[in-house]
């Protein structure tokens, strides 16, 4: 068989190019590097706030308990009410990360605990992520007076303002003021 002019003529060989060692090494070598790529797939995952160690919030019991058992079971509470002190509000949140992305809230929960004028349990509530509501904040900005000033302006702007001192005050040269 003839081959024409710059090209090389195929060769059938009857022996496999890869045996069955070197296969099994590929293989084994290929999982090797993918393996250190599965810690990406896994979350970190971050504790914020409180975290139980023996009782949980919600099982307190409204009429049984009171603010000082509430204290020595559950700890100080994460806030309380703003307007209102009888309520103890104990926070907690679960946050997961992926690689470099954003940190997501993957459980929240909140336990309201509202005390009565006798110091007693009223009710235990508890929320979570899904009862939550999101804020919309106002983009409105206050203008402020005057003009705004350019790069340039705030560098060369004092130029040839400097005010020279009065013969009364007092200076480095004259620490007294006086003539």
């Amino acid at each position: 068989m003839l081959a024409k002019p710059g090209y090389l003529p195929l060769v059938r060989s009857s022996k496999p190019f890869w045996s069955n060692s070197m296969r099994k090494s590929a293989i084994l070598a290929a999982s090797l590097l993918a393996l250190p790529l599965t810690a990406c797939l896994t979350p970190a995952r971050d504790f914020h706030g409180y975290i139980p160690d023996e009782v949980q919030p919600y099982e307190i019991k409204p009429g049984e308990d009171s603010r000082s058992s509430v204290s020595a079971q559950l700890g100080s509470p994460s806030t309380e009410g703003l307007f209102d002190t009888n309520t103890w509000f104990y926070v907690s949140d679960v946050q997961e990360r992926f690689a470099f992305y954003k940190p997501k809230v993957a459980d929240r929960s909140i336990t309201a605990i509202r005390f009565g004028e006798d110091d007693k349990v009223d009710e235990v509530l508890r929320y979570t992520a899904a009862d939550g509501q999101v804020i919309s904040y106002s983009a409105r900005e206050t203008a402020t007076r005057g003009r705004e000033l350019g790069l340039w302006e705030q560098i060369f702007g004092t130029v040839g303002a400097v005010r020279l001192p009065n013969t009364d005050e007092a200076t480095p040269d004259n620490p007294t003021g006086r003539r």
